[in-house]
């Protein structure tokens, strides 16, 4: 006789896996740590099966979780889905997103997803660009929710969500950042490019351009092969990319706050639905 998944254990599973812990997903999930913890149990028991390590530090997948995570994220879309198609919704229509490419990772695919699953009908078309560049846009009400980073108490308007410290980063084990002149790379619109050749002029280290571009991958390119090296958010990382760790060889930079615009609702009233999500994930994200 086929039995059946219990659809609420399994989205607590599916939550805790994508975001790393108990504590963030009950957040999420808006339970207490011990429901979500007796939940993953009883699906655990259900299946027969061990979904998670626990054996050490933190939340890790068995081979068989891994497997799990994956029927479980296209049985909770459909889920989702056939829910919103068979259910009333209050919004529907299209939403103008607009982010900065420094802070698309993480925190963004998790709040496209939970805002689809609670108002399936509304099409959010995301815009990643730079903040000059997106403000024009807000302000031009062509996008009604906007992230942008701003030197750290600079905002006026805006919401605070995080703050973030600008870093000099470099090609994993690279040696660019210790010739002189220091070699940059740098996006021609990047916002972070005059604060950090400022902050080098402060220091007396003397710098040139070494790649110039108006394409991000040449950047990430340039700096993989230890070219040059350049100031980013600490958030924006890639795995060929890391910190420099100069002890204090290369000045330090200033932090900059992640802010949140978001329009009036008579320009658009599902504004305010797409922004309490941001804000529930970036708080359920500083918990854990």
């Amino acid at each position: 006789m086929p039995r059946n998944l219990d659809l609420t254990a399994l989205r607590s599973f599916v939550t805790v896996a994508e975001a790393g812990g108990v504590t963030v997903a009950a957040n999420q999930l808006h339970l207490t740590q011990s429901a979500v913890s007796m939940q993953l149990k009883r699906l655990e028991e259900a299946l027969g099966l061990n979904l998670l390590d626990r054996a050490g530090r933190g939340i890790r997948l068995t081979r068989e979780g891994e497997i799990m995570l994956g029927y479980g994220r296209r049985l909770l879309s459909l889920n989702d889905e056939v829910w919103g198609r068979l259910t009333t919704q209050t919004h529907e229509g299209e939403i103008t997103f607009g982010v900065p490419h420094d802070v698309v990772y993480p925190h963004i695919p998790q709040i496209l997803r939970r805002f689809r699953a609670e108002f399936p009908k509304v099409q959010v078309r995301l815009v990643s660009s730079f903040t000059a560049s997106l403000m024009e846009m807000f302000q031009a009400g062509e996008a009604q929710v906007i992230l942008t980073t701003e030197i750290a108490g600079a905002a006026k308007g805006g919401h605070r969500l995080a703050t973030k410290r600008l870093v000099w980063v470099g090609a994993k084990d690279g040696r660019a950042w210790k010739q002189r002149p220091l070699r940059l790379a740098g996006h021609k619109r990047c916002a972070f490019r005059p604060i950090s050749q400022a902050a080098l002029d402060q220091a007396g280290i003397q710098w040139e351009m070494v790649v110039d571009t108006d394409s991000s991958e040449t950047v990430n390119a340039s700096i993989t092969a230890d070219l040059g090296v350049e100031a980013r958010l600490v958030t924006r990382m890639f795995d060929e990319l890391e910190e420099i760790d100069h002890g204090g060889a290369l000045p330090n930079l200033p932090e900059f706050d992640v802010n949140m615009y978001v329009c009036p609702t008579t320009q658009a009233p599902i504004a305010n639905e797409l922004a309490q999500v941001v804000r529930g994930v970036y708080e359920s994200v500083k918990i854990d």
